[in-house]
């Protein structure tokens, strides 16, 4: 099962992996969301699901494996996220989530949450939400106490190259995540000087070949008992 699927990104990686006969299920609490990862996913092996990753509505022990990427640090109550996931995992089945590192080690991000924020204030817990779950050793924890063994939490870099800064910004007006929904609640004019700032923090990424960014995560698994 693949929770707060999203736009169906993970799923795509996953679905080739559990071959012609496997079913993946994508959970998601948006309507909407589901709406864009079957039409992006496009896949008879693929069945969308509304659902409350704190609240799944599936029976005790019925699936073999639960992803969850850049989800649970959204989730009100993390652990009793975790504590579903564990749940409806048969025993062996193994869960296994990406969260987003601290702000300073997500620059394409947390650059963006503290430029929005200097004109959202009142939005700054929101914003900052995206970098909850960034101490590996509290993300440990949680997994533990939802009853997982064998948990292990790494911390994995992604790097990446964006051709330009405006392709960034196709990204962000988009709208998809808490972040540019926040960025959409700004003015016009805030919008062009948050871009003005943001353009201004990226300089020492922009290479010839364009913006050389990292992403820090952290991948934390555990396996039912």
């Amino acid at each position: 099962m693949d929770i707060s699927t999203g736009t169906g990104e993970a799923a795509i990686a996953i679905l080739p992996a559990i071959g012609d006969t496997g079913i993946l299920v994508g959970a998601d609490i948006s309507p909407e969301m589901l709406e864009s990862a079957r039409r992006r996913v496009n896949h008879a092996g693929f069945w969308s699901v509304v659902a409350d990753g704190q609240a799944l509505p599936f029976q005790t022990g019925c699936f073999d494996a639960v992803v969850c990427q850049l989800g649970l640090q959204f989730f009100p109550d993390p652990a009793r996220g975790l504590g579903e996931f564990h749940r409806v995992l048969r025993a062996g089945g193994k869960a296994s989530v990406c969260v987003i590192s601290t702000a300073d080690r997500a620059p394409m991000w947390g650059i963006l949450a503290e430029a929005i924020a200097r004109y959202l204030p009142e939005k700054r817990g929101v914003l900052m939400t995206s970098f909850s779950l960034a101490d590996a050793t509290r993300l440990e924890h949680l997994f533990r106490s939802a009853g997982f063994r064998n948990v292990s939490v790494v911390r994995e870099t992604r790097a990446g190259i964006i051709e330009n800064v405006e392709e960034y910004w196709e990204a962000i007006e988009v709208g998809i995540g808490s972040i540019p929904q926040s960025y959409l609640l700004l003015s016009a004019a805030e919008r062009r000087a948050v871009r003005e700032d943001v353009k201004t923090r990226f300089a020492p990424f922009m290479q010839i070949d364009g913006l050389h960014m990292s992403l820090e995560l952290l991948i934390g698994s555990g396996e039912a008992d």
